[in-house]
């Protein structure tokens, strides 16, 4: 603990002491009745506790409009958009009871927005234009293998003719010629023609590289006996002549184990204007918990997502044009991890922080790195400690952003592992040879912490879980300020609600900070009840807001091009001190690669101060922002939102 947090825990003790003595000096009898609960009230609402700790408030919407929120992102009209699709219940998936909500945080007023497709473990990112680009979600739920009654798998249908693709209905059947037995396609699936190969010194053919398909397939009939238990090929009923000769199934074991989730190809843009979906080009792969990051040229990358035969996209990344709405491959293949954290650089290439959550090879795409997007070439990046402890880890760009350091925080072993890390690391990617060193630490080991850059260069760093999606009551009730500057912690008020699995956090124009979801496997300490998901919004009120007062900002143009200048008028402009960019969130799974604050050079003028936004693109993305101005007390305005095209 650093010595000003000793000061300041010192100093809280010291007030809660003195009076407790006064009211036991008056009233002994009276204080005996003062319930534990009543007296933590009291002393949480004192104005001295939140002008250092600040203060946590619930917000309960009414009964017709809670949902199971998986995904929120802060929408250019100061909205949130909360997204649930099924929110994780297989019985709202059956029923084609798909959720989202906007919700206005300063009027209080909800919305329910019709929801196209099951949304659930989607990806999302900002756009330039102020829409939200969402892709993937949920095609199956999964299937636990006790549940599995018709045995089944993956599929690899090759194609050895190099003149034509060949599509395969849904339905169609696969018999092994060595077992005979007999399963069937769930889908239709194209299967591209071969590759003819020649020596490239003497021209000589060499043969060709079948094309492939993936398909998942299933008995025809229930029960054990249908399993198989090692690889075999399959002929292709319904086909005759050279389809017939050219094409042919692979698989291995097809059995009764459980099934994962599947993913869909479907794309939309939130308009939020218009407040609803709009359809674009579905993406070439299926995907569920997929990660969208902005590249430097304004396009989306859409990476990892397990596909819509429920397996992990075999590195087959892609690309979305926000100008044709249209995807494209990228010409190499990366695998990582679904819901990897992506976050392009100053450099324009793309940072891995090896944060993920959680689906893919233990030893397949874990290292963190930096990836070069046009050759395909990914170096690594050394001295992270517990590194097989990555899972459910947070990684947040540090303010302000010019800096380049980022940090990741907690995480846990993989999958359903015990195993977690009280670690947070540094990497600062401007240094010439970038490698991660420890950071302050925190006091559990930390899965799923929320992170959030607010705009007076503190991250409030909150909740999570000890154990995995909280079991064995393990969430963490409790909250802190990094200060980048002095690389320290501040403990501040504890959260009141646990926040695990499927939550989030944003920073609101006001200054504050809402959370959403939570997802417990079980509902108590032993592990017997089935967990509820958390319904319920929490505000936080940084300290910085229970100041005597706050400085102004107003007017100001819409839209500020890259290396120009625009002017807000502030009645307190002599006295600010900084300013700040600060993007949206899009949040869900602990990943938030859009997050950002980025420094703004400025001068005063009477009550005017003029701003300069930064000229590399990589550093300001094209999009909507947050301007927030910082007093001499590091107390934040109100923001103005502004577009940097």
């Amino acid at each position: 603990m650093n010595d000003r947090a000793g000061r300041r825990r010192a100093r809280r003790l010291a007030i809660g002491t003195a009076v407790v003595l006064a009211l036991a000096g008056m009233n002994g009898p009276w204080l005996y009745r003062f319930s534990t609960e009543k007296y933590h009230q009291y002393q949480i609402d004192r104005p001295e506790y939140k002008a250092e700790n600040g203060k946590w408030d619930i917000i309960e919407f009414p009964e017709e409009y809670r949902q199971n929120t998986i995904h929120a992102a802060l929408l250019r009209t100061g909205k949130v958009l909360l997204v649930a699709g099924s929110g994780n219940n297989q019985e709202n998936f059956d029923d084609k009871k798909f959720d989202t909500r906007v919700w206005d945080p300063v009027k209080g007023t909800i919305k329910k927005v019709p929801t196209p497709k099951d949304l659930f473990c989607t990806g999302h990112t900002q756009l330039a234009n102020g829409n939200l680009l969402i892709a993937g979600g949920t095609k199956r739920y999964e299937k636990l293998k006790g549940d599995v009654t018709k045995a089944g798998g993956l599929m690899i249908v090759h194609n050895e003719n190099p003149d034509k693709p060949i599509t395969l209905p849904a339905g169609t059947k696969f018999v092994g010629t060595k077992n005979g037995k007999t399963f069937v396609s769930k889908d239709p699936v194209v299967v591209e023609r071969a590759t003819k190969n020649f020596d490239k010194r003497t021209g000589r053919f060499l043969g060709n590289t079948p094309g492939l398909g993936r398909i998942y397939v299933e008995a025809q009939k229930s029960g054990a006996r249908y399993e198989t238990g090692t690889q075999d090929n399959y002929r292709i009923q319904g086909l005759s002549g050279v389809d017939a000769k050219n094409t042919y199934g692979i698989a291995q074991k097809l059995a009764l184990d459980k099934k994962d989730f599947q993913g869909i190809r479907d794309a939309f843009e939130f308009d939020p204007i218009a407040e609803k979906y709009i359809k674009v080009d579905p993406m070439k792969e299926a995907r569920w918990y997929p990660t969208l990051t902005t590249l430097s040229d304004g396009k989306i990358l859409s990476v990892s997502g397990l596909d819509d035969i429920g397996q992990l996209v075999p590195g087959k990344n892609e690309v979305f044009d926000p100008k044709t709405k249209k995807w494209t491959y990228l010409p190499k293949t990366m695998q990582f991890p679904t819901y990897p954290a992506l976050f392009l650089l100053q450099n324009g290439k793309v940072l891995y922080s090896g944060s993920n959550a959680g689906y893919g090879p233990d030893d397949v795409g874990r290292d963190p790195g930096v990836w070069d997007v046009d050759t395909n070439k990914f170096t690594k990046i050394p001295g992270l400690s517990d590194p097989d402890r990555m899972e459910t880890s947070g990684t947040v760009l540090l303010p302000p952003a010019q800096d380049e350091k980022y940090m990741v925080i907690g995480g846990g072993g993989v999958g359903e592992s015990k195993l977690s890390s009280n670690r947070t690391r540094i990497v600062d990617m401007k240094a010439d040879s970038p490698k991660f060193v420890d950071g302050p630490t925190l006091e559990k080991g930390t899965r799923y912490p929320q992170a959030s850059v607010l705009p007076d260069d503190s991250v409030l760093v909150s909740g999570g879980s000890q154990d995995y999606r909280g079991r064995g009551d393990s969430n963490i009730l409790q909250a802190r300020l990094y200060h980048p500057d002095r690389n320290t912690f501040d403990r501040v008020a504890d959260p009141l609600v646990g926040r695990n699995y499927h939550s989030g956090s944003l920073l609101l124009p006001d200054g504050r900070v809402m959370f959403f979801g939570s997802d417990s496997l079980y509902g108590d300490k032993a592990n017997t009840k089935p967990g509820t998901f958390e319904q319920r919004i929490e505000m936080y009120t940084p300290p910085y807001l229970y100041r005597d007062s706050r400085p102004s900002l107003s007017g100001g143009p819409q839209t500020i091009e890259r290396g120009a200048s625009g002017t807000f008028t502030s009645q307190h402009a002599s006295s600010i001190k900084k300013v700040r960019l600060i993007r949206p969130s899009a949040s869900t799974h602990v990943t938030d690669v859009d997050q950002r604050s980025i420094a703004l050079d400025f001068k005063a003028s009477g009550d005017k101060i003029t701003v300069t936004v930064p000229k590399n693109r990589n550093v300001v993305p094209s999009g909507w922002y947050m301007v927030f101005v910082d007093d001499d007390r590091g107390t934040p305005s109100k923001a103005q939102w502004v577009k940097v095209p």
